[in-house]
């Protein structure tokens, strides 16, 4: 599908956000490093990020002003952007004395093209640290903040800037002020997800070009869309479901019969020796996904054969917390699809990963679109490396079914609650701490659980759930009373961030 409107990444961790408000208003959009021109072709409109970087640093990201000019499109800087057109027009950037984060007020001062139909006042979301300045002659300050400052620019009839996030939902017209500036482009709204799922498939059919496939498969929603969206273009396809000993409670025959029910028979490969060898004594979180990276593969190929073309489910935020190469963020954790020898299949041209610019709402989108039905859609996500990275610290088979065991019951006190699909991930996390307390009438230390339940779009930020305290405590006694080993369950109330999803 052509891309509508590009979206220049400058490291900010709001712009893969960016391109998702412009799909949900039906432009298909898509994010490119910056100079990388001849990817981005002739787009209807070019969005400029926000970024980490400061404009008057030495070595600071730059943009090709002249190629920008050329297009002959709308062009909208948001933040960084913003104050890196302020430069380019021949105006300053300087440092505007305490950070401003968090809600301001916005005071709109010319309702032109990008503010129409916006109240005189409204609350926006800024977060930096430098501003523009010395604004070159023919700019005019559409709306400023409470200091006056400008938050709202326009250098002539085509280019604009802001200096706040109209993609997060904080700022209160952010959708609208979006929409303005899409219109200025000429374009009608064409991205529908079944028009891109009929563009998906032809482009992935195209990329197969015969080659036999791997395909990676967990049961999981990424997985699962994946394998659907090869056997609708065609594929001659191997699905191997690698069973890895870190799964929870009776998953491995829930996954086989689940595809079985989509007309897909999997290989299942029982691979829990193999694992367990590989992480026993390893107590360090990155250790431990470094491990499970390379024993997945290594199943893979050692099962599979000769393998001409390997697919995953990755996913947009896989890529951006992984910070690979080419990426502007800094590395969060490693995820068991990013590791080297996957890198390594990714330059032979042997790696497909046609969901890996998407989000989970979008593949769930794409799942209905190809007629999963609604309750393989709607399974909590669960991380690759499995419960390796919820049971911390040391894992041993005796932890692992402590831990299931656990989870199990939480899960199914979630299901028969209804609370289930009012949460966006939930598990369960066993804690190497072991902590004094009474059964009966003997002291026990024995070690802690802790429950996690998040609401989330797309994982990249989230928020705790709060669950019902009769819930919680029907879930803890049943534990406390059932599961050897714990004496004591803890409900985790932290966001992302600072916290993560998951405990390692």
């Amino acid at each position: 599908m052509r891309t509508q409107i590009a979206v220049i990444d400058y490291g900010s961790q709001y712009s893969q956000l960016i391109v998702r408000r412009l799909r949900a208003l039906g432009y298909f959009s898509k994010l490119y490093l910056p100079g990388h021109w001849d990817e981005v072709g002739r787009p209807a409109a070019v969005v400029l990020s926000g970024g980490p970087a400061r404009v008057n640093e030495a070595g600071a990201p730059d943009v090709d002003f002249e190629h920008l000019q050329a297009l002959g499109c709308p062009v909208l800087g948001v933040c960084y952007g913003m104050q890196l057109l302020n430069r380019k027009f021949g105006g300053n950037v300087a440092h505007c004395g305490d950070r401003e984060y968090g809600p301001v007020t916005m005071e709109v001062r010319h309702a032109d093209d990008l503010l129409k139909n916006l109240p005189a006042e409204s609350t926006i979301w800024m977060s930096h640290s430098d501003s523009v300045s010395d604004l070159p002659a023919g700019c005019e300050v559409l709306a400023v903040n409470p200091r006056g400052t400008p938050v709202a620019v326009r250098w002539n009839e085509r280019f604009f800037g802001i200096q706040f996030h109209p993609e997060v939902s904080h700022t209160e017209y952010g959708t609208e002020i979006l929409r303005n500036f899409l219109e200025l482009s000429g374009e009608q709204p064409a991205f529908t997800m079944d028009r891109f799922k009929d563009q998906l498939i032809e482009d992935t059919r195209r990329e197969i070009a015969g080659r036999k496939v791997v395909c990676a498969v967990s049961g999981g929603v990424d997985s699962t869309v994946l394998a659907m969206l090869l056997h609708a273009a065609g594929a001659d396809m191997h699905p191997i479901f690698v069973d890895n000993g870190l799964l929870r409670s009776n998953e491995g025959d829930e996954v086989v019969e689940q595809f079985r029910r989509l007309g897909i028979e999997v290989d299942r490969v029982d691979a829990t020796d193999r694992f367990l060898s590989r992480l026993a004594g390893i107590t360090d979180p990155e250790e431990k996904r470094r491990r499970i990276g390379d024993e997945f593969i290594d199943v893979f190929f050692s099962h599979a054969g000769s393998v001409e073309l390997l697919a995953q489910g990755t996913l947009y935020p896989d890529v951006i917390e992984s910070a690979t190469s080419g990426s502007q963020a800094s590395r969060i954790k490693t995820h068991h699809n990013r590791v080297d020898r996957i890198l390594e299949l990714q330059a032979e041209g042997r790696l497909l990963e046609p969901l890996a610019e998407l989000f989970k709402d979008e593949v769930r989108e794409l799942g209905a679109a190809l007629n999963i039905p609604h309750d393989m859609l709607h399974r909590h996500p669960f991380p690759g490396p499995g419960l390796a990275v919820r049971v911390v610290g040391e894992i041993t088979p005796a932890r692992l079914e402590v831990c299931r065991a656990a989870d199990a019951i939480f899960i199914g006190e979630l299901k028969q609650s209804g609370w289930y699909d009012k949460v966006w991930q939930a598990g369960t996390a066993l804690l190497p701490v072991r902590t004094v307390g009474v059964k009966g009438d003997e002291r026990t230390y024995e070690e802690a659980v802790s429950l996690r339940a998040v609401t989330s779009v797309d994982a990249m930020t989230a928020d705790w759930s709060p669950l019902p305290a009769d819930l919680l405590a029907r879930v803890s006694n049943k534990i406390l009373n059932r599961v050897a080993g714990i004496n004591r369950v803890l409900y985790d109330i932290s966001t992302k961030p600072p916290a993560g999803i998951e405990w390692e």
